[in-house]
């Protein structure tokens, strides 16, 4: 499994312990960084959604973990994009739960609120239980065989009612979108590493 981790300005002190307890929890996993890091254009929970819709859409990874302050603006945002369907997920159980029965490829983290004193510790907790395998079995035991089905039924609608990444992208300002393109890093990993060749041709028209 390749695994990006990127998550919105809000929350760049909260980066590289989002990146270490990823990797630490995904054991046999590749776990890239995308930040956002210190000095980099401020991003907002949209922006960074976008990205996330970039990274799964191209084929460049295949799940994303990341976060803003609340978890909730991402996860809304998140699946409000084609290709992407992505859990709230502030407690293990939660995560546990996304990551047997909804056949998930995002996870959204809230890394502001309620990250007081443990937060990091909640934090551990909840990633290990998201990564825990086998993914994808359904729960409870009694129930996976429908869990299983229905999950395929949710990614069959989505897939109905969603438009494509491109036309998001076309859709929306340049003003907007612009930045999302600047960020060298992420575009040339996906432009080597996607699998999906006209998500790929319509980024390589737009990088400089």
């Amino acid at each position: 499994m390749k695994i990006a981790v990127i998550q919105a300005s809000t929350q760049i002190a909260r980066n590289q312990l989002l990146f270490d307890e990823t990797k630490r929890a995904a054991k046999t996993a590749e776990v890239i960084n995308f930040g956002v890091n210190e000095g980099e254009e401020n991003f907002s929970y949209v922006q960074i959604a976008l990205c996330v819709g970039l990274l799964l859409n191209s084929g460049a990874v295949d799940f994303v973990v990341t976060g803003c302050s609340s978890g909730n603006g991402m996860a809304i945002a998140c699946n409000a994009l084609p290709q992407v369907i992505c859990g709230y997920l502030p407690t293990p159980t939660d995560a546990f739960l996304f990551g047997r029965i909804n056949q998930g490829n995002c996870a959204s983290l809230l890394l502001g609120l309620n990250f007081g004193w443990a937060g990091e510790v909640n934090l551990r907790f909840t990633l290990e239980k998201l990564f825990e395998t086998p993914m994808n079995t359904g729960y409870p035991q009694a129930s996976a065989q429908r869990k299983k089905k229905d999950a395929e039924k949710l990614k069959m609608m989505k897939s109905l009612a969603s438009t494509d990444i491109i036309s998001i992208f076309t859709g929306l300002s340049d003003a907007f979108v612009r930045p999302i393109f600047e960020k060298k890093e992420l575009m040339h990993f996906i432009i080597e590493n996607g699998t999906q060749r006209e998500c790929i041709a319509f980024l390589r028209t737009k990088i400089v």
